[in-house]
């Protein structure tokens, strides 16, 4: 299920950041995001590998879960982040720490340190040289200043 997560995760911050950038509705960014089409595992430009629905369907949800609770979020971003406001970050990054937040807040099965750890990926895969480096500090500042519910291991 890992890498079933994974994926999903990687979708979530591409519909994330669509939203994010375009403005556009989610339900529209949903219904627009096929998940019959074929992704590329890195390293694999031969062998398309289709997205299961349970994927799209979790990612969907990590999406739906991220947009309602925007504002309880961007609050808890914007109190960590010392001299970064929210909008002048990267949209990439903005939107990767977002759903690291919401899986803080309301995934208390899914352990805090591999939510950072699942962040760190999606920064290096997605983001600049620097942003695994302040995804990783904006996270575990947040664990380390709040009681989120479930487990940190």
């Amino acid at each position: 299920m890992t890498g079933k997560r994974r994926k999903a995760r990687e979708m979530a911050v591409q519909m994330l950041y669509q939203r994010d950038l375009g403005g556009s509705d989610l339900e529209e960014i949903l219904a627009g995001f096929d998940p019959s089409e074929s992704s590329l595992d890195e390293g694999e430009e031969d062998r398309p590998e289709p997205i299961e629905p349970a994927v799209f369907e979790h990612a969907a949800s990590l999406v739906r879960g991220t947009v309602e609770h925007l504002e309880e979020i961007d609050r808890l971003i914007g109190s960590q982040a010392d001299n970064w406001r929210l909008e002048r970050m990267p949209a990439v990054d903005r939107n990767i720490l977002r759903l690291g937040v919401y899986e803080f807040l309301q995934q208390p099965d899914v352990p805090k340190l591999v939510v950072i750890d699942e962040a760190i990926e999606l920064a290096k895969r997605y983001g600049s040289e620097n942003s695994s480096s302040f995804v990783n500090g904006l996270l575990d500042g947040l664990v380390k200043q709040h009681s989120f519910p479930g487990s940190l291991t």
